[in-house]
Order: C-alpha cells, then sequence, then structure tokens
C-alpha cells in the first residue's frame, strides 16, 4: 500500500484485498470445499461433454447447436474464473487477493455472464426463426450470421466489462481491503470504496436492468410467437418436439436472469452482501453445471448423440 500526504489527511491505497468468503471454521470451510468442488467438477465434465459432442457428431452442426456450444463454452469459462480461487482460499489461512488480480476477475466474470445473457436471447431468435419462417431459415441463419450473432454477443459483454472493471477500479480503496465475498464482484468491491459509489450503483443498476430487461423482452416476444404456431400444428409429436426444446431454454433463461436481477439489478442489492453470496454461488456454479443437463436430458438428439459416441467408443 502506498501512502499519499494530503495536508492531516493520511489516505492509504491498497495493494491487494483480501476475500473474507464465507463465515464459519475449518470444518465449514472443509465442507464448503468438498461442495465448490463437487459442483465445479460437474460443471466442467458436463460442459467439455456438450462441446465434444456437438462437435464430433455432424447431426448436430445446426445453428441451435452452435449456439449451444458456445453456451457451454461460456458456463466453462465464468466458473473456472471464479471457482479455481475460491478452492484455494477455503483451504489456506491467507485468502490474499492482488489488485491486478481482482479485476481481471472482475472483468472476466463480468465479459462471460454479460456474453450469455445475450446468447440465450439469441437462442431465442433462433427457435423464433426456425419455427416461425422453416423455409427461409437455413438462407437467414447461415453459418457467416450464426458467427456475427455469438461475435456481437461477446461485444457486447466486452463493453459491459469494460464499463463495470474500469468503473470501480477507478475508485479509492482507502477504508479497508477486507472484501466481504468469495470472488471480486462490484457490490462488495463498492462497499469497501472509499469514494463517492452512487454513480457506479447506477451504473451497475442502469446497466443490468437495460440487459436483463432487454433479454426478457426478446425471449417473450420469441416464444409468444412460437406459443401461438404450435397450437396451430396438427401434429401432437411435433408440438412435443418444440415444446421440449423450447422449454428447456426457458428454463435457462429464467434461472440466470432471476439470479441475475436477485443480486444485481434491484435497489439496495449492494447492502444485502449475505443474500448475495448464497446467490453468487448459484449463478457462478450451480447454473454451469445445470445448464449441461437441462439440455441433454430434456433434449432426445443430444441423448441419441451422446449414444452412438458411446458405441462407437465401445466399438473401438
Amino acid at each position: 500500500m502506498s501512502p499519499h500526504g494530503n495536508g492531516n489527511l493520511s489516505v492509504m491505497t491498497f495493494q491487494e484485498f483480501l476475500l473474507e468468503g464465507f463465515e464459519g471454521g475449518l470444518q465449514t470451510q472443509a465442507l464448503l470445499f468438498a461442495l465448490f468442488l463437487a459442483l465445479y467438477v460437474v460443471a466442467i465434465l458436463g460442459n467439455l461433454t456438450m462441446i465434444m459432442v456437438i462437435t464430433l457428431d455432424a447431426r448436430l452442426h445446426s445453428p441451435m447447436y452452435f449456439f449451444l456450444k458456445n453456451l457451454s463454452f461460456l458456463d466453462l469459462c465464468y466458473s473456472s474464473v471464479i471457482a479455481p480461487k475460491a478452492l484455494v482460499n477455503f483451504l489456506s489461512s491467507s485468502k490474499v487477493i492482488t489488485f491486478a488480480g481482482c479485476a481481471t476477475q472482475l472483468f472476466f466474470f463480468s465479459l462471460m455472464c454479460t456474453s450469455q445473457g445475450f446468447l440465450l436471447a439469441v437462442m431465442a431468435y433462433d427457435r423464433f426463426v426456425a419455427i416461425g419462417s422453416p423455409l427461409r431459415y437455413p438462407i437467414t441463419m447461415c453459418p457467416s450470421v450464426c458467427a456475427r450473432l455469438v461475435l456481437g454477443c461477446y461485444c457486447g459483454g466486452c463493453l459491459n466489462s469494460i464499463l463495470q472493471t474500469s468503473f470501480t477500479f477507478s475508485l479509492p480503496f482507502c477504508s479497508s481491503n477486507h472484501v466481504d465475498h468469495f470472488f471480486c464482484d462490484v457490490p462488495p468491491l463498492l462497499r469497501v470504496a472509499c469514494g463517492n459509489t452512487a454513480l457506479n450503483e447506477l451504473l451497475l443498476f442502469g446497466i443490468c436492468g437495460v440487459i436483463i430487461v432487454g433479454v426478457t423482452i426478446v425471449v417473450f416476444i420469441s416464444y409468444g410467437y412460437i406459443i401461438v404456431t404450435i397450437l396451430r400444428m396438427h401434429s401432437a409429436a411435433g408440438r412435443h418436439k418444440i415444446f421440449s426444446t423450447c422449454g428447456s431454454h426457458m428454463t435457462a433463461v429464467a434461472v440466470l436472469t432471476g439470479t441475475v436481477f436477485v443480486m444485481y439489478a434491484q435497489p439496495g442489492a449492494v447492502q444485502s452482501m449475505e443474500q448475495g453470496k448464497v446467490v453468487s454461488v448459484f449463478y457462478t456454479l450451480v447454473i454451469p453445471m445445470l445448464n449441461p443437463l437441462i439440455y441433454s436430458l430434456r433434449n432426445k438428439d443430444v441423448k441419441d448423440a451422446l449414444w452412438r459416441l458411446g458405441q462407437k467408443h465401445t466399438a473401438t
């Protein structure tokens, strides 16, 4: 830390933070370590399996599964940004993270999480086009369009991440370096900043609110049209297949937007750190673990692809 004198006022700017994590003794920390490790391992295995199956099975080389593979990639990345450091801290007496390490963690977490929100909106639009205009679908959602849509998701996530990280770390951290959380996130960091955080809180609330509302509107409009189309269908098997695919996506959207809203897009979210820790576990580890299960267990194409790969592996 480096002191800067200003008359009788001495301001200390910290060069590292202490991630306090969860309260409790050694037994509690060991239990939390086991829980986090189990969630992380399942998330890693599930998402790697989804990426591998979609990559290797030619029958899954379609826009929907291209987007799903990117969703698995994002789940894999943003859980990996958080979990390894948290696991180390559960077993360590020193829970230090450098200033640069904290900024890097916040940047990549915000990038991946925001990109995932945009990607879920793109996936809803993809189903809207596939069901509403099936004859034009191969042209409308050609590989180059799909690639640009995914790139747009990452660019939008990067823009939000740059804004959140730069505004947060432009504040002076001089009151304390004890961050009441298990990773570097905007709300707990604002609590230990000694400057005026009103603009930061407004930015957090405003941007997250706009993203959540935007994603929700796109999803609701897309699925509203899809439901009307399904109700007009005469084939029960066709209705069931579409409902199965769309139901998985709606579940993923509801879980992510609901937890992000609780954490970021409501007034007073910055003050409710105990609630925030529990919610954070849900969207940093539980959601990345659940998404592959949601999309594989409810999706006949993915289950068939897994069976074919299993048969091919057994044959060899």
